[in-house]
């Protein structure tokens, strides 16, 4: 059934490269790793997804977990015209989309959860922390932030990840923290925080930060 949810996601695109892409986001970020990321999703209220792009995750989760809202947020007006377009297709009535940007955003409502998927390193590092403290002040008590980006080791999976960040868009910056870094960090920032590694057969260091707040 969550197979079908991301068959019908790339399908909602018309745009052959924005399907390319979507095969490849998800051949990256795979069922395994959805479900593993969903299950620290709240099972319902409202969620932000930070950096949403073409709407990919908000709009497979919007499916498989139908009480949560989602907000997707993304800095190119074309992939928010795009994903709202999808959602369209899709008949989802609990995604919305607008343009955001990570760098400067400013907390402008209570969420139950929020998300970043490889969002992180591609954020100027100074906005880095201004950014995790506005999401901590916008999430409800026990809400959770759940982060996935890539750990700086080992470096050959640096290297290849940095290889196919630079081939999706030559343009964007890449500021690759490592897991000990970014977990101090929001530790700093106030979270209660869970860092997972996510094993995987392609050479990415995928980590998983799983952020609670307290009180």
């Amino acid at each position: 059934m969550h197979g079908d949810a991301i068959v019908r996601v790339i399908r909602a695109y018309d745009d052959w490269v924005v399907r390319a892409y979507c095969w490849g986001r998800f051949g990256i970020v795979r069922q395994r790793f959805l479900d593993e990321i969903g299950r620290h999703l709240p099972p319902s209220g409202q969620v932000l997804d930070v950096g949403c792009g073409f709407g990919l995750f908000s709009l497979y989760y919007a499916q498989v977990v139908p009480d949560l809202t989602l907000r997707g947020l993304d800095i190119n007006p074309r992939r928010i015209a795009l994903a709202q377009r999808a959602a369209a297709r899709l008949g989802l009535s609990n995604v919305t989309y607008e343009w955001g940007d990570a760098a400067t955003y400013r907390a402008d409502d209570v969420y139950a959860g929020a998300y970043m998927l490889d969002i992180v390193h591609h954020i100027p590092e100074d906005a880095v922390r201004p950014l995790l403290e506005q999401l901590l002040k916008g999430l409800a008590s026990g809400g959770r932030l759940i982060i996935k980006d890539v750990d700086t080791r080992p470096r050959y999976k640096r290297w290849f990840t940095w290889c196919l960040d630079r081939l999706m868009d030559p343009r964007t910056p890449v500021r690759y923290w490592s897991a000990e870094e970014m977990e101090a960090l929001l530790v700093e920032v106030g979270f209660r925080v869970r860092r997972e590694t996510m094993a995987d057969y392609l050479p990415y260091p995928h980590v998983l930060y799983v952020c609670e707040r307290e009180g």
